[in-house]
């Protein structure tokens, strides 16, 4: 039996609604039920429902043999995971936001203050481009530290902008694209080859063939563009 961690919140949905495509069964299982574990002997398969940043820990440890996640989450944590399918759903982008008018000024002659919750992530962008950065780790309403003056920049996940836009934020860089990912513990992969290669398989036909996956009652962008011009 495989074991698949899932992330709670909003890729829980378009996650279970790609495996019930694929062919496998999963009634009773649902992003409201506070149920963690769900065993479903009929398809071979036991759910995990955890933390996104949770899921990655769960697969390269051994926990579960495969899981559902944010590509914004394995950039952060830089797990050691087979990544064999990107799954399209959960569109959105990791960016660096100022408030309006100031998105071009950069203090050279001090660290530039950044707020965020992927510090590993900030970190490499600014280290790239020459630019001292100090980080503040923060886990919530990160779009507040530049209105209050605890922050020049925040790094955050984008997906419509409207939220930065209610706080008189813009965009000023765009350091990634993410989309929701399968991946796989690298033991599992030969222990367990065969029933993870048809889980591979049958998701990867169930990609193949839908035109898209709501998330929040919304087609993906990513899938959104694959249809309009065959790019991610």
């Amino acid at each position: 039996m495989l074991t698949i961690a899932l992330s709670k919140g909003k890729l829980i949905e378009s996650a279970l609604d790609l495996f019930r495509r694929a062919g496998y069964e999963t009634a009773g299982l649902s992003g409201e039920s506070r149920r963690l574990v769900f065993v479903c002997e009929e398809i071979g398969i036991t759910f995990l429902i955890v933390r996104p940043s949770d899921v990655p820990t769960y697969v390269e440890y051994g926990g579960a043999d495969a899981g559902i996640v944010g590509k914004d989450v394995l950039l952060e944590q830089d797990s050691d995971v087979y990544e064999p399918l990107d799954l399209g759903f959960g569109a959105c982008r990791i960016s660096v936001a100022a408030l309006k008018g100031e998105g071009l000024r950069d203090r050279l002659s001090s660290k530039i203050r950044v707020a965020t919750k992927y510090p590993k992530i900030t970190e490499r962008f600014f280290n790239q481009r020459g630019l001292p950065v100090e980080i503040i780790k923060l886990y919530g309403s990160i779009e507040l530290a530049p209105v209050v003056g605890l922050a020049d920049r925040i790094v955050d996940l984008v997906e419509t902008g409207s939220t930065l836009k209610a706080h008189n934020l813009v965009e000023v860089d765009v350091i990634a694209q993410s989309t929701a990912r399968l991946i796989v513990n690298r033991a599992s992969l030969r222990l367990k080859h065969e029933p993870l290669m048809e889980l591979i398989r049958r998701l990867r036909a169930a990609l193949a063939t839908q035109e898209s996956v709501p998330v929040n009652g919304r087609p993906s962008a990513a899938r959104k563009g694959k249809k309009k011009a065959a790019r991610v």
